[in-house]
């Protein structure tokens, strides 16, 4: 077995490079002995970076509404490869195109699993637009009193490593959360508790939140995060699922202890 992990420094990449050491991190800039160029924008670099690969951690390019076109050019070259594990999104339905089309693509590999996290807990932290909005002590959403599984990176790397790894295939989609659903008013309460420094959600409307996205993304992808958040304030997201139990065999991480580690860190 030689697996790919696509953004392997990423979010998510980065967690699951380090559960698989001996896979091939592919990324924009490699510098490190393991690393191989790999840029959604060059397909010229995706022969190098699946030379020898037989399986696939794939990340969809970000920022890109319609990513099929170029996720079927890379699986046209892919020949070796039998298994693809593909992050996708709890909030992102199926669809004829899009990014809801992605799921569909994967399944016509003999191996697969689609895995459908919820929102990461570590947007709380980092560069994320949200982790400026705790610094400030302001989270801002559309999302009113909606509820989310906030779910830790580090366990969906763990389900991503069994599912490149497990001996049977997966084959099937994996709905992956953490062990409680919080709206960003309960998320924002459990900082405050955790740190001591006060931290409130302000809920704002859809067209607002399009408003302010799109000072930094553009305006069609914009929208489209902030038609997420108009999701979650009707319940899309308010739901707990074993996943990360029944795949790993170990409990998901919390928020609260997330909060205490990170705010440590």
């Amino acid at each position: 077995m030689v697996a790919l992990i696509i953004g392997g420094t990423g979010t998510t990449g980065s967690r699951l490079a380090s559960l698989l050491p001996d896979a091939r991190v592919g990324t924009r800039k490699p510098v490190l002995p393991g690393h191989v160029r790999f840029d959604w924008d060059v397909p010229a670099t995706f022969e190098g970076a699946l030379e020898g690969i037989d399986r696939v951690y794939l990340i969809p390019p970000i920022g890109v509404v319609d990513p099929v076109p170029v996720v079927e050019s890379l699986l046209a070259r892919a020949r070796l490869v039998r298994r693809v594990v593909l992050l996708s999104s709890s909030a992102v339905p199926e669809s004829a195109t899009g990014m809801g089309a992605l799921p569909a693509l994967v399944r016509t590999l003999p191996e697969w699993a689609v895995l459908r996290p919820s929102w990461f807990m570590q947007n709380f932290s980092g560069d994320h637009p949200l982790a400026a909005g705790v610094r400030a002590g302001e989270i801002v959403t559309a999302t009113g009193d909606g509820r989310v599984g906030f779910v830790d990176a580090g366990d969906i790397a763990a389900v991503a490593a069994r599912a490149l790894t497990d001996p049977l295939p997966h084959n099937t989609d994996h709905v992956i959360t953490g062990p409680e659903a919080l709206s960003y008013a309960d998320a924002a309460a459990i900082i405050t508790d955790v740190t001591g420094k006060p931290v409130r959600h302000r809920s704002v409307s859809t067209a607002e939140m399009t408003e302010r996205i799109a000072e930094v993304l553009p305006r069609d992808f914009a929208a489209l995060l902030a038609g997420l958040d108009e999701d979650i304030r009707g319940g899309a997201e308010d739901r707990v699922t074993t996943t990360v139990q029944d795949v790993t065999g170990r409990p998901a991480g919390s928020f609260r202890d997330f909060v205490r580690r990170t705010s440590s860190e």
